[in-house]
């Protein structure tokens, strides 16, 4: 393969080739046309049918110049991937002829079927019916594959009568409800310019290469994106010399042609590198609004798997597919900023800036104690479960990493004692510096905080791999609009608003302080902490789920829009559906593969090794016989142990299996089928350090893990 041109003419020139931009905008639509759609993303004006239409023959002509013959409206339904159905532009104009066509109501709204997607019960199986709807903020884009060029347009999928039916309305829906609130704030703080507020995400990616000729003779890694059987090989991570490591030349060549790609996109990642584990690794993108980071992480993941293939590689995105070594997770790095470009989680230089950070570091602080368990729901799944609180990952618990210096000025805000000798409320009003000079990293990186802030930013580490964004953030976004609605009502009434900011910043600090923890959460003392506090410890999915329909969530979504009661309630079946067909899946090939493939490698190996001592007793080789004898023995009983687990998990999947309902079939697989797994998978790989390896029936972890 040849190298791409990346030379510092060339990058400029292909960035955002593409993506139907800003840029892009700017010259191909007229004047008036661009400022109207504009004034769309803003949310200043509604988009009219005669603006799209202008709109959608100019991406068509831009599509079919980049060489695209067809179009699709791309979204994100709750099946954990994304979805399109594509339309060519050809059209025919009745005397054999045709034209290519694309129509403003074509751009705006698309009807794929949506009976095969989950829905939880919204909808019955026989209405077909759902829409797509165009998102104006996020960039249509072109794909290029073997099979030619297609225009994606990102879009929204709701139902016949209006439900989300995807991640995205959700996530519109919250960055909405955090615009409302704070924008109330802004205005009670003496903020008359900035027009709107934007959530803004930043996600680093993590994520596992390996070689293809291995992947592919596994068919646990081909079905379940994990390994549910592997002896860890005599070197693993232990000597750390993989974290930051030069890299190897495959990868680098994967990696180069990786960044192509997401640049002709106008994907602005940045930074690469290795990650802890053996042929791990992780990218990272430049922050942008929260509903455009959650799409452009979406095509990352799918950029990932196609370009690792086409230089014979699998990209593992599960959380956890190797036991034994470093999960893989995704670090949200979350923002709240203005139009105009105020960074509103920037601690500022002066005592007016003070103010508002730390009104908004507060709310921040409220919102995580209060929602904490929902929070923690966000980054449930499957392979999360492996993954967290064990030593690589944040625990279930959820807390806030301040540091030292941020956590000492809130105590002092909040301390009665000291605010008596030196008085915070004058310092505010009178111009006189409330805080030190902060800088941009006033904070250490704690690798152990599920939540921690950074300098102008929170970090949420608990996210999982393999999932969208959108889910944390739509959380993220509406605790913390909740929060800032009962500050902007307690504002609006106050007769001193400045003196009651103060006051906020202080008593929510005070009451919620129990969520704040700089030290190791891998601790056992921090779990016991965490209990003596009051904090949740939610460690399994099936447990986590179940708070998107709490008393508390249904509140807090349906007061600010985000969701209705039913599709909180769909959403949970869906969720547990999802769980209890993956524990499914991954039980199923276990059963299949310790039959098929690891059961018979021991049976011929027993047979060899009974064949070897009869043929040492009639040497009378007795010390060989011995050691043979002890070998056999020891396999012989794991492969009795094999089987009788085998018999168990059969036991256990036909359990599940027989129960209908939702919630109680997710705990059946979470009770007795991940527990037999495990079981089973014990004996499977005591028998992989027994058995020789030209007999062991599938790719070990080394293979897995070193050869690249």
């Amino acid at each position: 393969m040849t190298p791409p041109d990346l030379s510092e003419k060339a990058i400029p020139e292909l960035y955002g080739i593409n993506a139907f931009s800003d840029a892009v905008m700017k010259q191909r639509l007229p004047r008036s046309i661009y400022k109207a759609i504009k004034d769309v993303q803003e949310g200043k004006a509604e988009l009219t049918l005669e603006v799209a239409e202008v709109v959608a023959n100019a991406m068509k002509d831009w599509a079919i110049e980049r060489g695209a013959t067809h179009y699709t409206h791309w979204f994100q339904p709750l099946t954990g991937l994304t979805a399109e159905k594509h339309d060519s532009f050809i059209s025919p104009i009745g005397d054999g002829r045709v034209m290519m066509e694309f129509s403003g109501k074509e751009l705006i709204k698309g009807e794929p079927d949506a009976s095969s997607f989950p829905s939880g019960g919204l909808r019955a199986t026989f209405e077909a019916r759902g829409y797509t709807a165009w998102d104006t903020t996020s960039p249509a884009f072109l794909k290029e594959d073997s099979t030619g060029v297609t225009l994606y347009i990102p879009t929204a999928f709701v139902s016949y009568h209006g439900e989300a039916l995807d991640k995205k309305v959700p996530l519109l829906r919250s960055m909405e409800a955090i615009n409302r609130q704070a924008m109330r704030i802004l205005r009670i703080l003496g903020n008359t310019s900035s027009t709107r507020i934007i959530t803004t995400v930043g996600a680093e990616q993590e994520y596992f290469l390996v070689d293809r000729r291995y992947a592919d003779r596994r068919s646990d890694l081909m079905l379940t994106g994990r390994t549910v059987f592997g002896c860890l090989p005599a070197k693993g991570q232990e000597m750390e010399d993989h974290y930051f490591g030069a890299l190897k030349e495959r990868v680098s060549a994967f990696m180069r042609e990786l960044n192509l790609e997401l640049w002709k996109l106008g994907i602005s990642a940045k930074t690469q590198h290795n990650e802890v584990a053996p042929n791990q690794f992780e990218i990272a993108c430049i922050f942008d609004t929260s509903n455009v980071a959650s799409d452009t992480n979406q095509l990352v993941m799918e950029t990932l798997g196609r370009v690792a293939l086409r230089h014979n590689l699998v990209a593992l995105l599960h959380e956890k597919p190797f036991a034994g070594v470093n999960g893989s997770g995704k670090h949200n790095n979350w923002s709240i900023a203005t139009d105009d470009g105020i960074n509103l989680l920037e601690p500022g230089d002066n005592p007016r800036q003070n103010a508002r950070f730390l009104l908004f570091l507060a709310a921040a602080i409220r919102a995580v104690d209060e929602y904490a368990p929902i929070l923690r729901m966000s980054a449930a799944n499957a392979g999360n479960d492996h993954r967290l609180g064990a030593n690589e990952a944040p625990p279930a618990i959820i807390s806030i990493f301040l540091g030292d210096q941020l956590t000492e000025v809130l105590e002092e805000l909040a301390d009665d004692s000291r605010k008596k000798q030196k008085d915070i409320l004058t310092l505010l009003e009178t111009g006189v510096a409330a805080l030190p000079k902060l800088p941009r990293d006033l904070t250490d990186r704690n690798r152990t905080s599920p939540f921690a802030f950074t300098g102008n930013k929170f970090e949420f580490r608990m996210v999982p791999s393999s999932e969208s964004v959108a889910g944390p953030n739509v959380v993220l976004n509406t605790a913390m609009a909740e929060i800032l609605r009962r500050f902007a009502d307690e504002l609006e009434q106050s007769e001193d608003p400045q003196k009651k900011v103060s006051f906020l910043i202080a008593e929510t600090y005070r009451r919620h302080k129990r969520i704040i923890f700089n030290g190791n959460g891998y601790s056992e003392e921090w779990v016991a902490e965490a209990v003596r506090r009051g904090l949740p410890n939610i460690t399994a999915t099936v447990d986590a789920i179940p708070e998107l329909v709490s008393n508390a969530s249904i509140e807090l979504f349906t007061r600010h829009g985000v969701f209705r009661s039913e599709e909180l309630h769909s959403r949970c079946e869906i969720y547990l559906e999802r769980y209890a067909k993956q524990i499914n899946i991954e039980g199923s090939i276990s059963l299949e593969m310790a039959r098929t493939e690891i059961y018979p490698a021991a049976m011929e190996y027993i047979r060899r090794l009974s064949g070897s001592i009869s043929a040492l007793q009639s040497v009378s080789a007795s010390l060989d016989t011995k050691e043979h004898l002890a070998l056999l023995t020891d396999i012989n009983d794991e492969t009795c142990a094999l089987k009788s687990c085998c018999d168990k998990l059969a036991a256990a999947l036909a359990r599940a299996h027989g129960i209908a309902e939702y919630g109680a079939n997710a705990r059946a697989c979470h009770e007795f089928v991940f527990p037999a797994m495990q079981e089973l998978r014990v004996h499977a790989d005591r028998l992989e350090s027994l058995v020789p390896r030209e007999l062991w029936p599938f790719p070990s972890y080394e293979e897995l893990l070193f050869r690249l």
